[in-house]
């Protein structure tokens, strides 16, 4: 009788035949159709997008694979909402643990009802605590099938238009779809571009603070020359300076990721040009804090994940914070710290650095620049299920 009450509430009539009931789907169901993913652009790969029925994005994905490996096992999660979850892997591509220890994640969540992304993050991650992303998310079929031909495991949710792939290495939220869509030289310069921007946004407003206060000897005398004149009227020290203008940074994004775009692009532009520059004309801060915070925030947009772009975000408030008390043994410091934290988490009990780490005998090189494709021809042995080989 459970059984049968969930699944007249999933939109299914039921036919009672000496007390056996056959069940048939009912329901009718009003949703957009499918259409161009809106955060992870495509240049040259699909167009279509995940969309929120479960049945249509599993669909997407069975259109692209149709290899009869490819498996689906459903489940339910939500005590109020009674969520219908899939989880997808390829038999043999993909270490059968995996699949087992995702479905058994899935049935472990307890809570009511499973309706924004975040429930599944900290369900399923091994250390829900941590800033840093776990999961891999997606909105495109596309690159969803592309990490199960890795032998990743994925969750697709009813009622959410992303997909869920784990596990998850920190190297792979810094690689792209269209990564693979472009030469290989062309992709090895633009990721190693992007790995320079992650540093650079969290670096950089610390040194610039640890440098300005405690290290002056290391700037160059006619750089020197100059900081010190455009500082000469600002009342506040330098950290108080970064300090706040990341924080007014954060303020300007906020503002104009909550109101209407017309409204949000005014706000942007008032914010950033003439409060700015009448704040630079005033001389509460400086130009060269105008610069830095301004570098860094830029650098920041170049990630593509947004989970860890918000992780380096506040990471960038605390390497601040850590140059503004010791300088560059601060910054020395701080980053131990992050870098024993990143070491010490795991994904499905993997190491997070891999294969920085060398577990599993993983090849680095790839982490940085992507390897031509004559090369690239095994899979992951950490994630994979014994189908090793990807070109023959």
């Amino acid at each position: 009788m459970a059984e049968l009450a969930d699944a007249l509430s999933f939109g299914n009539c039921a036919l009672i035949v000496t007390g056996t009931a056959f069940l048939f789907q009912v329901k009718t169901s009003q949703h957009r159709s499918v259409q161009e993913p809106s955060v992870e652009k495509s240049l040259k790969g699909g167009k279509d997008a995940f969309v929120e029925p479960l049945r249509i994005n599993t669909g997407l994905v069975r259109s692209r694979l149709r290899t009869p490996k490819l498996k689906l096992k459903q489940t339910v999660v939500g005590r109020k909402s009674r969520t219908a979850a899939a989880v997808l892997w390829i038999e043999g591509v993909a270490d059968p643990a995996l699949p087992e220890e995702m479905l058994r994640r899935l049935e472990a969540m307890d809570v009511d009802g499973v309706i924004m992304p975040d429930i599944l993050d900290s369900g399923l991650a091994d250390a829900p605590r941590s800033p840093f992303p776990q999961l891999l998310h997606t909105e495109r079929p596309d690159t969803l099938s592309t990490l199960l031909l890795q032998g990743r495991v994925a969750v697709l949710v009813d009622g959410m238009p992303l997909a869920f792939a784990g596990p998850a290495f920190l190297p792979e939220f810094m690689k792209t779809s269209e990564d693979r869509s472009l030469h290989y030289l062309a992709a090895s310069a633009i990721r190693l571009l992007r790995w320079a921007a992650l540093f650079l946004s969290l670096l950089l407003p610390a040194f610039y603070v640890a440098v300005a206060t405690f290290h002056a000897e290391m700037i160059p005398t006619k750089l020197l020359l100059s900081v010190i004149a455009s500082k000469q009227s600002v009342p506040f020290s330098t950290a108080a300076e970064v300090l706040g203008m990341l924080l007014a940074f954060e303020l300007l994004q906020e503002a104009g990721l909550r109101l209407p775009d017309p409204v949000g692009q005014t706000v942007s532009i008032i914010g950033a040009l003439i409060v700015g520059q009448s704040a630079v004309d005033a001389r509460v801060i400086s130009p060269i804090a105008v610069i830095v915070v301004a570098l860094a925030g830029i650098a920041g947009y170049t990630m593509p994940s947004q989970d860890l772009s918000t992780a380096i975000r506040l990471c960038r408030f605390g390497m601040a914070i850590a140059a503004a008390l010791g300088g560059m043994f601060g910054i020395a410091a701080g980053a131990l710290l992050l870098l024993w934290h990143l070491c010490s988490l795991e994904t499905f009990g993997l190491p997070y650095m891999t294969p920085l780490t060398g577990a599993g005998g993983g090849d680095s090189g790839g982490v940085f620049i992507r390897r031509p494709p004559w090369k690239d021809l095994y899979r992951d042995k950490l994630i994979n299920g014994g189908d090793i080989r990807k070109r023959k």
